[in-house]
């Protein structure tokens, strides 16, 4: 069985398992339980009472964080030459087409978003099975496939994020860092939590969010009480 070392021990004694937190409350608590040497990631676990099984109860969408992840996105925009100015102009790392299509055929995907258009996706529907297992497929549902290329990517650049439930009903997102003040973590979680509750499918019966956790890289799970949310 493996050691609690004494970080994990004094920050799970600062976490009180058996409450329920506000999402102030527990944006600050994060900060206070995370003892790594490098700046955390802050995630939020949202389990939704729905099917994801079923059509009719998915639950996908997209939200641009008011203070961004903190993460600075590499995007890979394929695209005609016509597009590629707007592209570069908008902050994007990569842009071209057939020598990037060529690149991934060969194993590459250094980047953390693609952007297309939609005259292109006959040429990048062909990496459906390289790009769909690391999430990198342009999908119209996520803005990635798009005339507005420029658009696109400013929005990831500002810290759009797209999440969708899995198959156990949970839905996980990274809403910032451990750097960020209190505040700014609590309106990044919020403003995703906020877009959830809008997207609540009229089959779902019950309660829709069951559950939700605030943690950072390798810190226990803060509980915050769903009803303070709504």
């Amino acid at each position: 069985m493996a050691q609690i070392t004494k970080n994990r021990k004094k920050v799970e004694g600062l976490v009180d398992k058996k409450k329920s937190y506000t999402l102030g409350e527990a944006s600050k608590l994060v900060k206070d339980i995370t003892y790594t040497k490098f700046d955390s990631s802050v995630d939020l676990c949202i389990r939704l009472g729905v099917d994801p099984r079923k059509a009719n109860q998915m639950v996908r969408g997209i939200v641009t964080l008011p203070h961004g992840t903190g993460k600075v996105k590499k995007v890979l925009v394929l695209c005609s030459p016509d597009k590629e100015e707007e592209a570069k102009a908008a902050g994007a790392d990569f842009v071209g087409l057939d020598e990037y299509i060529e690149k991934i055929k060969g194993g590459w995907t250094g980047v953390d978003v693609i952007i297309t258009t939609p005259t292109a996706m006959g040429k990048v529907g062909a990496l459906g099975k390289i790009l769909g297992p690391r999430g990198l497929m342009p999908n119209p549902k996520t803005g990635t496939v798009t005339m507005e290329v420029g658009k696109a990517v400013a929005e990831v650049k500002a810290g759009k994020i797209d999440f969708k439930v899995d198959k156990t009903g949970i839905i996980h997102a990274s809403i910032g860092k451990v750097s960020f003040e209190s505040d700014k973590i609590a309106e990044n979680a919020n403003e995703l939590l906020q877009t959830i509750l809008k997207l609540k499918p009229s089959a779902a019966k019950g309660a829709y969010i069951k559950s939700i956790f605030l943690s950072s890289t390798m810190s226990p799970g803060i509980q915050i009480e769903p009803k303070s949310i709504a």
